[in-house]
């Protein structure tokens, strides 16, 4: 129970800074957010604008070992639940407990690639992840030191990436693409961030059936980041 009212606390304090954070932003659909709406749409989201820590440079590495380092688990290849389009606001209920594959939003209501400060619709995600994207995910409960190292993370490759809060999984912080994923059930710093680094750097551009190029990608990816910056 204690738990539980943990996670509720911390989903407020969540909805609270996105409060505060839209009565900001004036509505701006980009900034330090990185939202690309020519690859979806923010389906009414708010925006994370907040600074993130940049993080170390790359050590490289290949992510099963990194995962391992990191007391991740990480799932190669999972089972595909299909690629059906479905309209807004379908009720979906998806075998897998962190969604990367099955029924999903029909275009253009995919999640459009940018970090939100509040978890989209899965319906709207796997939509995303069908497009080759790649979506890093963690706790509501994860302290906010981890979670702007998250975001520093997110802000050096955010061309066809997706950043957001999951309330949903047993996991702290979890890294998914279409019909695979990395969890992590701790917080190891940067054993986490490599791990993360490196999943997304192999698997973004995995998709379903269709095409990464349906959606424009802008900016630095995992495949081709951004040096982290130093500010």
């Amino acid at each position: 129970m204690a738990q539980g009212v943990g996670r509720g606390i911390a989903l407020l304090l969540v909805v609270a800074a996105a409060l505060a954070m839209l009565a900001g932003c004036g509505g701006d659909s980009g900034g330090s957010a990185h939202v690309s709406e020519e690859s979806g749409s923010t389906n009414g989201l708010p925006l994370d604008e907040r600074e993130g820590t940049p993080p170390p440079p790359s050590k490289g590495g290949d992510v099963e070992a990194l995962a391992e380092k990191a007391e991740c688990s990480y799932f190669s290849t999972l089972d595909d639940e299909g690629d059906e389009e479905v309209a807004p606001g379908t009720a979906v209920q998806y075998e897998a407990s962190v969604p990367t594959s099955g029924p999903h939003v029909e275009p253009p209501h995919q999640q459009a690639d940018g970090a939100y400060l509040l978890m989209p619709e899965p319906i709207d995600f796997v939509a995303s992840l069908d497009h080759g994207r790649v979506a890093i995910q963690y706790s509501p409960g994860l302290d906010e030191a981890a979670q702007l190292r998250l975001k520093g993370l997110y802000d050096t490759m955010y061309g066809g990436t997706l950043l957001f809060p999951n309330e949903e999984m047993r996991f702290t912080v979890a890294a998914t693409a279409w019909a695979t994923m990395i969890g992590c059930t701790t917080w190891q710093g940067n054993l986490t961030i490599e791990a993360v680094r490196a999943f997304a750097a192999a698997k973004w551009g995995q998709r379903g059936s269709a095409s990464l190029n349906d959606f424009p990608v802008s900016g630095p990816t995992p495949k081709e980041p951004a040096e982290p910056s130093s500010s």
